[in-house]
């Protein structure tokens, strides 16, 4: 396993982000050893969605409004329906996903969450995936769409769905452990 020790990571989420795609990579980070902090335009806590039912909730430990990417060496987006429609809308969680961008530090988004990256401008040229339904959106900001479990481009990760799991929680941690990448771009 890869060793993330030396590394701390931001979960971006909003309420309705997919129960798994959110547990499953945080734990898989801190088994790894990485510092995992949970940020969100909400206070308090974040509720899941899990088989179109709301679940459980989780605890934020840094609102936006106080989160800068030069805090953390990487950046994870889980999915959901309701997650990044409602990050989509916020200018501050758009501002803390580009500055990632911006810095070449790796970022991670799984099945819905990619849709946060094409309202921040970072998804043009670049190849990746996600959950079919917002195949077109990529495609419209000008990604390359592949039907692959993961594709990662220049230090960003992106998978299709909770199935895909397994191969993006790899992927993710080899490319936070490799860090700053001259590709990443916004």
């Amino acid at each position: 396993m890869t060793n993330l020790s030396n590394r701390k990571i931001a979960i971006l989420t909003e309420n309705g982000f997919e129960e798994v795609e959110l547990t499953s990579p945080k734990k898989f980070l801190e088994d790894a050893g990485a510092q995992v902090e949970i940020v969100s335009p909400q206070h308090g806590k974040v509720k899941a969605m899990k088989d179109h039912e709301w679940s459980i909730e989780v605890e934020v430990d840094k609102h936006i409004s106080e989160a800068k990417a030069d805090d953390y060496d990487g950046l994870m987006l889980p999915g959901g329906v309701l997650n990044p429609d409602k990050l989509r809308m916020d200018q501050d969680a758009i501002a803390f996903i580009k500055a990632f961008f911006d810095a070449g530090k790796p970022v991670a988004a799984i099945c819905h969450g990619p849709q946060s990256l094409i309202s921040a401008g970072v998804v043009k040229g670049r190849e990746m995936t996600s959950y079919p339904a917002i195949r077109i959106d990529l495609e419209n900001a000008g990604a390359l769409w592949i039907d692959r479990a993961v594709v990662v481009d220049q230090g960003l990760v992106t998978s299709r769905n909770p199935g895909d799991i397994p191969a993006f929680n790899k992927k993710m941690c080899e490319e936070f452990a490799e860090g700053v990448h001259a590709g990443q771009h916004s």
